[in-house]
């Protein structure tokens, strides 16, 4: 029993990858995961869908490289955060669709709360500010809007869970109803210094008889049930996909800062044992729980990034396949300057602007295809660079020169990468492994399993694949970045 598998679900795919014991992948096997727009700014996904994907994901990949579940040492689930599940405890069978953490249907709510004086209680205790993006809002709507819910609920018939919790149900056959630290974190209604919060449950109306027991990030979390994958298999490890990657990037030291380039980019600084309060709108989360001990970090939520390039692809028809993005804006002319301000889903940090939408600046007659895609390119920089100096701001530990380890699809992209160096003015290294999300959470199962070691002796491991350093002179940053700025706040329905 020398295997690991990681069970990566995403907000666009699910994929199962198992690895040996030294981390290296063996086998992977990926399914997209279909997105349902019911109205504008609504997105939701079909749990029994993720389910199905899920088992069929990790047969795939046992079958691929010819393991039995038998020989399986454990199980690393990563997940999207925030996205919000119910369902029925004596049938497990989801009440709705989830509720997808870009979904901003609750918007109205949050903006109730926000005006009745709440946000700085809840942020003291959560570290997250009044947004549509966490969980508490999706639970409240969800027991408001399906018949019958919050009855049953209030009754202790029904589950809340973000996706982890809902896989860990299903797959030990509900015997289990758990999440772990980093993933309570992200709900609103969870004290990142204690537990579960009851003020905070009351204000958002969630009866804490839905909620989870939480967990250490390497904990037990049960065994799937053997006639699943051939045997039962041990679920030893939880963590949401931006904390994941932050132990797959090695950044278990105060100082270092991973970001995630996906469907949106997602910046986590690790700052010790010690939260510290934001006073540039980044949210303040647990980056890890082991051993009881908690880890924190300071994190910048970009909601649009390769989500973006897919924009261009699907609904612009300007590409067949993401990857072409990249050839096509090395075509822009430089001399144009047109920004993509990607507010498909309102602003993140630091804005934090749910009503925003999507908007193009500095079209002329000659701008066209090569410019939409390199401003689609730009914008992950410009909003990186947003984060990075609130980071900078926030926690002077930073020091000197910020080092980035960058991972994600979009991090494949020299041109991506290199802006993003430009606009920060500070190394960008990309990792020789780039499944740092999967690699996380088999790390978390092999830590568990006794298979991996310690945190510092696993992150002395990580090795740069290549490193990416400003070439981008202080006048030509200065001005694109005023163009940024002049277009951001043109889009901004909040001050």
């Amino acid at each position: 029993m020398n295997t690991l598998l990681a069970i990566d679900q995403g907000t666009t795919s699910t994929r199962a990858i198992l690895f040996d014991a030294a981390l290296t992948p063996l086998a992977t096997a990926q399914q997209e995961l279909p997105q349902i727009y019911p109205a504008p700014g609504e997105v939701e996904h079909d749990p029994e869908e993720i389910w199905r994907v899920t088992v069929a994901t990790v047969r795939a990949a046992l079958a691929k490289a010819g393991v039995r579940a038998g020989d399986v040492a454990a199980i690393g689930i990563t997940n999207q955060r925030e996205t919000t599940v119910i369902w029925e405890r004596t049938t497990g069978r989801p009440i709705h669709n989830a509720l997808v953490w870009q979904d901003r249907r609750t918007a109205d709510v949050c903006a109730e709360l926000r005006s009745a004086g709440h946000e700085a209680a809840v942020s003291a205790r959560t570290g997250l500010v009044l947004d549509p993006y966490f969980s508490a809002t999706k639970i409240r709507w969800l027991l408001e809007h399906v018949e019958g819910a919050r009855e049953a609920a209030s009754a202790g018939r029904l589950a809340f869970g973000t996706i982890d919790s809902f896989l860990i149900w299903r797959l030990t056959g509900g015997k289990v109803h758990a999440t772990d630290a980093t993933n309570a974190a992200r709900t609103l209604i969870f004290d990142i210094g204690r537990e579960w919060d009851a003020d905070l449950c009351k204000l958002f109306g969630v009866p804490e008889a839905v909620l989870p027991q939480v967990c250490d990030c390497a904990h037990d979390f049960g065994t799937t049930l053997p006639e699943l994958f051939g045997a039962p298999i041990r679920i030893l490890g939880v963590a949401g996909d931006q904390q994941a990657a932050t132990l797959g990037q090695g950044c278990v030291h105060p100082g270092m800062v991973k970001a995630t380039f996906g469907t949106g980019c997602f910046a986590l600084l690790n700052i010790g044992a010690e939260p510290v309060v934001s006073k540039n709108r980044l949210l303040t989360t647990i980056a890890y729980q082991l051993a009881g001990r908690r880890t924190y970090a300071l994190e910048g939520a970009i909601f649009v990034a390769g989500a973006a390039v897919q924009w261009l692809r699907d609904e612009l028809k300007l590409f067949a396949r993401a990857e072409d993005v990249n050839a096509l804006a090395a075509a822009a002319d430089p001399a144009e300057a047109v920004y993509l301000v990607p507010a498909f889903v309102g602003l993140g940090s630091p804005y934090w602007d749910a009503q925003a939408r999507g908007a193009i600046f500095g079209l002329t007659r000659n701008a066209g295809a090569p410019e939409l895609a390199l401003a689609a390119l730009e914008a992950v920089g410009y909003q990186t660079r947003d984060l990075a100096e609130a980071m900078r701001a926030d926690w002077p530990g930073t020091g000197g020169e910020m080092v980035l380890r960058a991972d994600g699809g979009m991090a494949a992209s020299d041109l991506a990468m290199q802006f993003v160096a430009d606009m920060i003015a500070a190394p960008v290294d990309r990792p020789a492994v780039m499944e740092t999300t999967a690699v996380g959470a088999a790390y978390l199962a092999g830590l568990k399993a006794g298979l991996c070691p310690q945190p510092d002796a696993f992150a002395a491991g990580w090795t740069s694949a290549r490193r990416f350093l400003p070439a981008m002179d202080e006048a030509t940053r200065a001005r694109k970045w005023g163009g940024w700025r002049d277009a951001v706040s043109r889009t901004l329905t909040r001050g």
